[in-house]
């Protein structure tokens, strides 16, 4: 359909362009509803699991929904420039529009490479992560809804595990550096007492955390990455409209440029 807009535009210039300009915007306007999409699939991980990404505490802002919130905000704001600019007829918003979505493809591109190349330091990462937020950041003072303590007895409670390889993980920790403790949400429902985590003879979740999280982490980064794959489609016909539109506004204008002086 635009092929054939851009074709009759150069026989009928004048005609079509407010043609060529409303197609285009309906473009730029999809672009900026998939952005949206992209944002509210970010609340929706923000609001749905609040509080999981203090299971790790050095990357919080690299969770997948802080990415797709990130991400969801600058497709939107980048497909201003593209509405703005069709709808205008403004080359310069076009190809600030295009610089900016190359600068992003580019980044995505070696995100995307160094997450596939790195993948199996990142297991290693996330475990040791894990580990790290168990030894040094849980704090029993804190049990708030978002606190790593609720998290830690949701996902024991949950999948029916203790720590991250086992319960030993739990042992000597800074909130009981001296003691053999493990929390409550490690005890068997048939063992579960105020307090059974103190009781060294008390029925314990054999199995680590450490396989759930992961597969975890990775259902929510496939949701992202679904979601990030059909917009970038849309980005790149984003990309080949604006240029297209461009060279069109640029022809226009030479056009009239060779009338006048004739």
């Amino acid at each position: 359909m635009m092929v054939y807009l851009i074709i009759r535009c150069k026989r009928y210039s004048r005609s079509c362009s407010q043609d060529l300009g409303f197609w285009f915007h309906k473009t730029f306007k999809l672009l900026q509803i998939s952005g949206c999409g992209l944002l509210g699939v970010g609340l929706w991980l923000r609001i749905a699991y609040e509080g999981y990404a203090s299971l790790l505490p050095q990357y919080a802002l690299l969770s997948a929904d802080s990415l797709a919130i990130a991400f969801g905000t600058i497709t939107f704001i980048f497909s201003f420039f593209a509405c703005c600019g069709s709808w205008f007829q403004n080359r310069c918003m076009l190809i600030t529009y295009f610089s900016l979505v190359v600068f992003i493809f580019i980044a995505e591109f070696l995100v995307g490479s160094l997450a596939f190349v790195y993948r199996e330091s990142l297991k290693h990462t996330l475990r040791e992560e894990l580990r790290d937020g168990l030894l040094h950041h849980y704090n029993m003072t804190s049990k708030g809804p978002n606190s790593l303590v609720h998290i830690w007895d949701n996902i024991q409670t949950k999948f029916g595990c203790c720590g991250i390889q086992d319960y030993e993980d739990w042992y000597m920790i800074d909130a009981w550096p001296d003691e053999k403790w493990v929390p409550d949400s490690c005890c068997l429902p048939a063992n579960y007492d105020v307090n059974c985590g103190k009781i060294r003879d008390a029925g314990l979740y054999v199995q680590g955390c450490y396989g759930q999280i992961h597969s975890w982490f990775l259902q929510r980064l496939d949701i992202i990455g679904v979601v990030g794959l059909m917009i970038a489609f849309v980005q790149l016909y984003g990309l080949i409209s604006s240029m297209l539109l461009f060279c069109t506004v640029k022809h226009k204008r030479t056009s009239r440029t060779y009338k006048s002086y004739s």
